[in-house]
């Protein structure tokens, strides 16, 4: 496929089992970049004291950061027809005008009106969308066979991150968050204009049996929990210890060659490259658009899915062939009508229009918003929260929540692969179980008890993190990876529809009203104290994940079929009929 014929200009499909590790390992930066809406707790309070909001116009901010991190319909819809590199600039572009705009509020360098400081949260937070796109949708394609591992370490990075910035924001920047909004502003195109070479197309791995893949992922999962762990500490210590600015810049150089690791793995392939198995197929390229694709290009490239079917033991294409010839049986006898079946069936690529009509992708979309709709209302008022019961050092707070999120995501993936491969079990039982701990931990939350906090932030952030890395993956796999791109982004969209509702509309009322219970007389209180500022919050949280709960036993129920088929070998294992595009 020629660089930038056809329509899209995606560029041509790097070769070789090298590239696509390189590719991951340059993900993790940009992973890490794109988790700046993480850190709104860190610099939210400045914006209300030097701008004077309340705390309803403070969590409309919040609603600004989750909307410009989660709407991310546009980046899906071009990372068909656009070169990830492009998308990469486009996002830093988004980092430099949106978080340079908040940076000039906040200094007040230049005075603004509230709608122009949401609109440039917006934009700035936005860049976490095409930033996240990019770097998942290619490595998703880059490597179809481990798709759950791949989801949990590229979403684990992007949770990771907010440790990174909390290190960053306590050591280098000297806990200020107008130099933290310049961070944002400029380290994030610096950063993606650094790497946004290597995150490219390549030719995928469909080695079923590769045990040195196998071993690729599990160093990086471990290194990546080593650096999550390294950054809960490192913070923990800045945060209770006083130390030098020696030990500062020691820490942080150390946190830069945990997240240089990656890189270990394409050194490694370099220095001792493996020998060839045997000649296999390996033309196939990654599933892009037909959109992409030259005429010439469209006949002789193969879907992606497809070509792995062609990779399985001769016995699974021996019962193909048995299907089909039953099948055409059946219609000789009448018993069955192949032509009245329209449309793609759950397992096939479906596209973006295709998929909005199934009942699976709105159940799958409502589970969704159950956890992690409800999830994002404690962590844009985490600070807040932690305020309220008496824990006046947030950071610690923000910094736990990271990393649990982290670890959340990176269980979530690693542990629903083995399990869809081994027992064949759905994927969304995971979301299932960890609503069930959810309920639990706004319960705990509501106590409003201080030793509680830091359990509940606990629970609440591996729960939050295995619901991103569980929902990636069964996009995927029940509608394929043709319109991938803009179907992530879609159910993405829970996160601002939350924020609104629980965040917005709940958590802000019930705030407000409670302050100006607690100090009669004053016109606009800022602060709340105690349980009953954010009581009544949690109970309704609690309430939405049970009903989520519900709403996902009948969506495994209906999805089982599925994945017996997919998984029925003990790996991926696509649908004969698959839509040609």
């Amino acid at each position: 496929m020629p660089g930038g014929g056809g329509g899209g200009g995606l560029g041509k499909v790097k070769a070789g089992s090298r590239p696509p590790w390189v590719g991951l390992a340059a993900a993790v930066w940009v992973q890490v970049a794109a988790g700046s809406a993480y850190v709104f707790p860190l610099y939210s309070h400045a914006i209300k004291e030097a701008l004077g909001y309340n705390q309803k116009s403070l969590t409309m901010l919040g609603v600004a950061n989750d909307v410009g991190e989660n709407v991310g319909l546009v980046p899906g819809v071009l990372a068909n027809r656009l070169p990830p590199w492009l998308i990469l600039l486009i996002g830093s572009a988004c980092a430099f005008f949106g978080f340079g705009t908040v940076w000039l509020a906040v200094t007040k360098t230049v005075a603004m009106p509230y709608w122009v400081l949401w609109i440039a949260l917006c934009i700035g937070t936005n860049s976490s969308a095409w930033l996240g796109t990019a770097a998942l949708v290619t490595n998703m394609r880059n490597f179809p066979l481990s798709r759950g591992t791949v989801a949990g370490l590229i979403k684990g990075y992007v949770a990771v991150s907010a440790a990174v910035y909390t290190e960053a924001f306590n050591g280098m920047l000297n806990n200020s968050p107008t130099n933290l909004l310049l961070l944002l502003a400029l380290g994030i195109p610096i950063a993606c204009v650094l790497v946004m070479y290597f995150i490219r197309p390549c030719t995928p791995s469909l080695d079923e049996d590769n045990s040195t893949e196998h071993s690729h992922f599990v160093f990086t999962q471990i290194s990546s929990v080593v650096l999550g762990a390294y950054l809960m500490v490192a913070t923990i210590l800045g945060d209770t210890l006083k130390l030098s600015a020696t030990v500062t810049y020691l820490l942080f150089g150390i946190m830069i060659l945990l997240l240089l690791s990656p890189l270990a793995i394409p050194i490694k392939m370099t220095l001792y490259p493996s020998k060839p198995k045997g000649e296999k197929p390996s033309t196939i390229v990654p599933s892009y658009s037909t959109d992409s694709l030259s005429g010439a290009d469209q006949e002789s490239a193969e879907p992606l899915l497809r070509g792995t079917s062609g990779t399985f033991a001769t016995g699974t294409n021996d019962s193909d062939e048995a299907t089909d010839v039953d099948l055409l049986l059946a219609e000789g006898e009448g018993a069955v009508n192949l032509k009245k079946r329209r449309g793609p069936r759950r397992g096939d690529d479906f596209t973006f229009g295709e998929a909005l009509v199934k009942a699976d992708f709105w159940l799958l979309f409502i589970v969704y918003f159950c956890g992690v709709g409800t999830g994002v209302t404690a962590l844009n008022n985490l600070a807040q929260i932690g305020i309220a019961v008496g824990a006046n050092d947030t950071t610690v707070l923000l910094c736990l929540f990271g990393f649990c999120n982290f670890v959340g995501r990176i269980l979530g993936g690693s542990v629903s692969e083995y399990f869809v491969r081994s027992r064949m079990l759905p994927r969304p039982f995971w979301m299932m179980c960890t609503q069930i701990i959810m309920v639990v931990t706004f319960l705990l939350f509501a106590t409003g008890l201080h030793g509680l906090i830091y359990v509940s932030t606990t629970l609440l952030g591996i729960c939050y993190g295995v619901q991103f890395a569980v929902m990636i993956p069964t996009v995927s796999e029940l509608f394929g990876l043709k319109d991938f791109g803009l179907m992530y982004n879609f159910m993405l969209m829970v996160n601002p529809i939350g924020a609104f509702f629980f965040s917005a509309l709940l958590a802000g009322y019930i705030y407000d009203k409670e302050a100006a219970r607690q100090n009669p007389g004053v016109l606009d209180p800022s602060n709340c104290f105690g349980p009953d500022c954010f009581r009544l919050t949690f109970y309704v949280c609690a309430i939405v994940c049970c009903c989520g709960t519900l709403i996902c036993v009948f969506f495994i129920a209906r999805i089982k079929p599925v994945y017996q088929m997919l998984y029925a070998s003990g790996s991926f294992r696509h649908p004969r009929h698959q839509q040609l595009y």
